[in-house]
C-alpha cells in the first residue's frame, strides 16, 4: 500500500485518480478547498483522509503534510493536480489575473511541494508527479499566460529530477493534451476581462471554439487516472509523461521545429564563442 497525497482531489484528473489509487488498495490524502467538498466527492473510506487545502497558503499545505504523516505515516506520491485555465491573448491578460493565475499553478504546487518533500528525503522514496499540459511543452496562441505557468513548472520539475535523484525520489511532468473533464467549464478556466479587437480573427476565433470543444476532446480521463497507476510502477519513470495522441503530435512537430531552426541557424550560433586571437 502506498500513500498518495493529491491536490485538488474534488474532481477532474484528481478526483479520478483518487478513486483509482483506492480501488488498487493505497491510501489517498485528498484534498480540496472545502473539506465538504472532499467528503462529498468520496464518502467515507478507510484509507481515505480528507484534507482542507488552499495551494495558495503556504501553512495550509504543511497542515496537510503533518495530518498526512500522522495519518498513513508516510508520503509516497504526490499528485501536484491543483490549477486552471486563463483563456486570452497575451496582452489582453491583467495584471491582476496573471497573479492570481502564477500564485496557484506555479506558487501554489512550489509551496505543497517544499512541504512535502521533508517527508520523501527522510523516506529516501517518493514520487512527485507535477500536472502540466501540452502547453507546457508547446505554446500557443490564446493560451500564452497559461502555458507560460505550465512552462514553469516544466522548468522546476527538470531541477528537481536531478535534485532529488541521489535521494531516490523521482520526479515526472505530465503532459495531458484535451481531455474530457471540466477543464473548459466556466469554473475551472477564467477569460481575460480585456477583450482586444485587433485578435478577433486569432484568439476571438478560439474564445468561439473552446465553447464547441468542451466535452468533446479526444483524451479519456479515466484512462489518463490509470496510466498514472502505471507510471508510478515503472521502475525508472521518466522525467516527461506526453499523454493523448495529440500531445505526442504536438511534441513531435516541436522537436522537429526546433530541429531544423536550430539546423539552418548553426553557424550564427556557434559564431559567438569567445576564441583567443
Amino acid at each position: 500500500m502506498r500513500t498518495w497525497f493529491i491536490t485538488r482531489a474534488t474532481r477532474g484528473f484528481g478526483s479520478l485518480i483518487a478513486k483509482e489509487a483506492l480501488e488498487r488498495g493505497h491510501a489517498v490524502v485528498a484534498t480540496g478547498r472545502r473539506i465538504e467538498d472532499v467528503a462529498a466527492a468520496f464518502g467515507r473510506h478507510e484509507r481515505l483522509l480528507p484534507v482542507a487545502l488552499d495551494v495558495t497558503r503556504e501553512a495550509d499545505a504543511h497542515t496537510a503534510v503533518e495530518l498526512a504523516v500522522a495519518r498513513f505515516g508516510r508520503i509516497d506520491i504526490l499528485v501536484n493536480n491543483a490549477g486552471y485555465g486563463l483563456l486570452g491573448a497575451v496582452e489582453e491578460a491583467s495584471a491582476r489575473e496573471v497573479e492570481r493565475l502564477y500564485a496557484t499553478n506555479v506558487f501554489g504546487l512550489l509551496a505543497v511541494t517544499r512541504a512535502v518533500l521533508p517527508v520523501m528525503r527522510k523516506q529516501k522514496a517518493g514520487h512527485v508527479i507535477n500536472m502540466s499540459s501540452v502547453g507546457g511543452y508547446q505554446s500557443a496562441q490564446g493560451w500564452g499566460v497559461y502555458c507560460s505557468t505550465k512552462f514553469a513548472v516544466e522548468g522546476l520539475s527538470e531541477a528537481l529530477s536531478a535534485e532529488l535523484a541521489p535521494v531516490g525520489v523521482h520526479v515526472t511532468v505530465v503532459e495531458p493534451g484535451y481531455f474530457r473533464t471540466d477543464f473548459l467549464d466556466q469554473r475551472s478556466l477564467s477569460r481575460s476581462e480585456r477583450v482586444i479587437d485587433d485578435y478577433a480573427a486569432t484568439v476571438g476565433a478560439l474564445r468561439e471554439h473552446v465553447g464547441e470543444m468542451n466535452h468533446s476532446q479526444p483524451g479519456d480521463p479515466a484512462k489518463l487516472a490509470r496510466a498514472l497507476l502505471q507510471l508510478v510502477d515503472a521502475p525508472k519513470p521518466p522525467l516527461r509523461l506526453a499523454l493523448g495522441s495529440d500531445t505526442v503530435r504536438m511534441v513531435e512537430a516541436k522537436n522537429a521545429f526546433v530541429a531544423g531552426e536550430l539546423a539552418a541557424f548553426r553557424a550564427l550560433s556557434l559564431s559567438t564563442d569567445f576564441r583567443a586571437k
